[in-house]
């Protein structure tokens, strides 16, 4: 399976933008953004003013990366948002945030998207009672996430349900501590998904 291996701190310091695929690290003055907040090479010092092209393939490159999703995954997410009534750029933010991965990372029960999909692939999540080991796994309105009871001593759910509530769960998630649980009370709006991410250029590109 292709995955990315290379420095996350580098994708970073490209999209000039905390991307937050460390965890903790981008919240602390260790991250790379706090000191090198320019693109990595020789010559990130010196780039010239942005191509609208350009600009445009960093943006999606940009959620791309948010997400942990590659091109042709990515390009596949596309192309079912534009077939999909409604506006191209929602739908496609909205395919991104209801991935399993994202919503146990969105709940708190992981400090990474990197770290949700290593919990998951581990096969420590149940959606609706049923194992499921697809990070790209898509939940629905009503499911019910879960750590599996077998795992809820393990030490990253410890930790994790320790920090519960120090970050913002979205409107369209509610997080049970107590049962290490997360219900899906609706499919996500644009409104409530606080991805900085400019969508319309990333629909320009594939358009073009």
């Amino acid at each position: 399976m292709a995955r990315y291996t290379g420095a996350d701190c580098k994708r970073c310091r490209r999209e000039k933008t905390k991307l937050f695929l460390k965890g903790a690290k981008c919240d602390s003055p260790k991250c790379p953004m706090e000191s090198r907040p320019y693109p990595p090479g020789q010559h990130g010092r010196g780039r010239t003013k942005d191509s609208e092209y350009l600009l445009q393939k960093r943006e999606k490159q940009k959620c791309a990366r948010i997400y942990g999703v590659l091109e042709k995954q990515f390009r596949g997410y596309y192309e079912e948002a534009q077939r999909k009534q409604g506006k191209t750029g929602e739908n496609l933010l909205r395919i991104l945030e209801t991935r399993l991965d994202n919503v146990v990372y969105r709940a708190g029960f992981a400090a990474s998207r990197d770290m949700a999909r290593q919990l998951v692939r581990h096969g420590h999540i149940t959606v609706n009672g049923k194992k499921v080991d697809i990070p790209s796994f898509r939940v629905s309105a009503n499911d019910i996430v879960e750590v599996r009871a077998a795992s809820r001593e393990l030490t990253p759910f410890v930790v994790a349900h320790a920090q519960l509530g120090e970050r913002a769960v979205p409107a369209w998630l509610e997080v049970i501590p107590s049962r290490m649980r997360v219900l899906v009370h609706s499919l996500p709006e644009r409104a409530v998904i606080d991805t900085q991410v400019q969508e319309q250029l990333i629909v320009e590109l594939y358009s073009k």
